[in-house]
C-alpha cells in the first residue's frame, strides 16, 4: 500500500492559513463587542459575537485612528477586514481595517432600560444613601470564595487594619443564577450580628462577566439592605447597576476595602502625637503645681492660716495695683499718640494755610510753583480759602 501523506502540524496550519486568508481576504461582519481592550501600544483587541458564535478581532492603531467613536462592550458594530491565522496558537481572527457603529447591543440596551426604570423609582437618589462607619469592627463581603477579589480585599485589610473582622458569604459572581446568590448573601449579612458595612464585588471582566451586578434582583437587594453597601465591581472604567444603587461606589474591590478601613500607620502616628502632647502637658502641670506648693511651704504665711490669708490678700492687692497702673500708662500713651496725630493732621491742612492769606495757582490741573512755570497766555485759576477765580488769558 502506498505510504500516506503525513503532514506536520506547522504544514497543516499553514495550509489552513493560506486557504482561509485567500478565501476571506475582504469580509464585512456585524456583531456585538465584548472583552474590548485598548492596549497601551494603541492597538485594539476585542471579540465580536452574536447569540450563536464569537470570533476574535484585532485592529492596529494605524486603522483605529480613523474610528470616530469609543468602542465599548455591548456596542453593536460593523467591521470590515480579512481573516488571518496565527500559527503558533492555531487561532484565526479578523484583522479589522474599518469599524462603524451599528447601534446598541442587546446587553447594553437591557442595562440602559433597567437603569432608567430604577432611576425613576428613586433607587439612585443621593438623599437616601447612608454614611459609612468611620472604623468598623466587622465587615461583610459577598464575592467568590476563589476569586482574586477576595484575596486582594483580605490582603488590603490585613495591611491596613489587622484588627478588623471579616465575614464572608460566598457567592457566584458570573453566569446563570449568580445574581440570586449575591442577593441572598446581602440578606444573610443583614441578619448577621455585628456587621456594620457590606462589600459586594468581583474583579474585572467583560459586560457579560459583570452582568450579575446589573440584574434587578441584585439591585433590589442592595436597596433593601439595612446595612450600608459598598459596590466594588470590576476596574475603574466599569460601571454597573449595583454601583448606582449602593451607598458608595468604589473603583475596584481593593479600593472598597481601603475606603472602609483606616491605615494602622496613620493611627499609630496620631496616637504617638497625642501621647507626646499629653505627656508634655501633664509634666508642665505637675511642675507648675510643685512650684506653687514649694512657694507655699517656704512662705512665712504657711505657718499660720491668718498670715496666709493676709499674704494672699497683699499679693492680690499688689497685682491689682500693677494692673491699674499698666492700664493708666497705656491710656496716657494712646492719648499722647492721638494728640500728636491730630496736631500733624491739623498742621498739614491746606485750608488753614490759605486762610493765612496765601493762594494757590493752578494751570491745566497742576499747581504752578514759580512765575517762570506760568504760561500767562493760557487760562489758569487762583484758589483762595473762600473762592476760586478763573483767569481767561493775558500777556506776560
Amino acid at each position: 500500500m502506498p505510504e500516506p501523506n503525513i503532514l506536520t502540524v506547522a504544514r497543516l496550519t499553514y495550509e489552513i492559513k493560506n486557504l482561509l486568508e485567500d478565501s476571506f481576504d475582504d469580509v464585512i461582519v456585524t456583531g456585538e463587542l465584548s472583552n474590548f481592550k485598548d492596549h497601551y501600544s494603541g492597538h485594539w483587541y476585542f471579540t465580536l459575537k452574536d447569540a450563536d458564535a464569537q470570533i476574535s478581532c484585532s485592529m492596529w492603531s494605524s486603522n483605529n485612528k480613523k474610528v470616530f467613536f469609543k468602542p465599548q462592550d455591548g456596542m453593536k458594530v460593523i467591521v470590515r477586514g480579512k481573516i488571518t491565522v496565527y500559527p503558533p496558537r492555531g487561532n484565526y481572527q479578523i484583522d479589522v481595517r474599518e469599524m462603524r457603529n451599528a447601534g446598541v447591543g442587546d446587553l447594553q440596551m437591557a442595562f440602559e432600560a433597567l437603569k432608567q426604570k430604577l432611576m425613576s423609582e428613586g433607587l439612585f437618589e443621593q438623599s437616601r444613601k447612608r454614611k459609612l462607619p468611620k472604623i468598623p469592627q466587622k465587615i461583610g463581603i459577598v464575592t467568590s470564595r476563589d476569586g482574586a477579589a477576595l484575596r486582594d480585599m483580605t490582603a488590603a485589610a490585613q495591611r491596613r487594619f489587622p484588627l478588623i473582622e471579616i465575614v464572608l458569604v460566598p457567592a457566584k459572581v458570573q453566569g446563570a443564577g449568580a445574581a440570586e446568590t449575591i442577593a441572598e448573601g446581602i440578606r444573610i449579612l443583614n441578619q448577621t450580628e455585628g456587621v456594620e458595612v457590606i462589600i459586594i464585588g468581583r474583579g474585572g471582566g467583560s459586560l457579560e462577566d459583570l452582568w450579575p451586578f446589573n440584574e434587578e434582583v441584585t439591585a433590589r437587594a442592595v436597596y433593601n439592605s439595612e446595612i450600608p453597601v459598598i459596590s466594588g465591581v470590576g476596574h475603574e472604567v466599569d460601571f454597573t447597576i449595583s454601583d448606582f444603587v449602593a451607598d458608595v461606589r468604589a473603583a475596584t474591590p481593593t479600593a472598597a476595602m481601603e475606603l472602609i478601613t483606616p491605615d494602622q500607620s496613620d493611627i499609630r502616628a496620631a496616637l504617638n502625637e497625642f501621647s507626646a502632647g499629653l505627656t508634655g502637658t501633664m509634666e508642665d502641670y505637675i511642675k507648675q503645681q510643685r512650684d506653687v506648693a514649694d512657694s507655699f511651704l517656704k512662705s512665712a504665711g504657711a505657718r499660720v492660716p491668718a498670715d496666709l490669708i493676709r499674704f494672699s490678700t497683699q499679693r492680690l492687692d499688689y497685682a491689682l495695683y500693677k494692673l491699674n497702673q499698666s492700664m493708666e500708662n497705656n491710656r496716657n500713651s494712646l492719648r499722647s499718640k492721638l494728640e500728636q496725630l491730630t496736631a500733624a493732621i491739623s498742621h498739614g491742612d491746606i485750608n488753614r494755610t490759605l486762610r493765612r492769606g496765601f493762594a494757590i495757582v493752578r494751570q491745566e490741573g497742576r499747581i504752578v510753583k514759580s512765575g517762570a512755570a506760568l504760561n500767562a497766555a493760557e487760562e489758569f485759576e487762583i484758589n483762595f480759602h473762600d473762592k476760586t477765580i478763573g483767569i481767561k488769558s493775558g500777556k506776560e
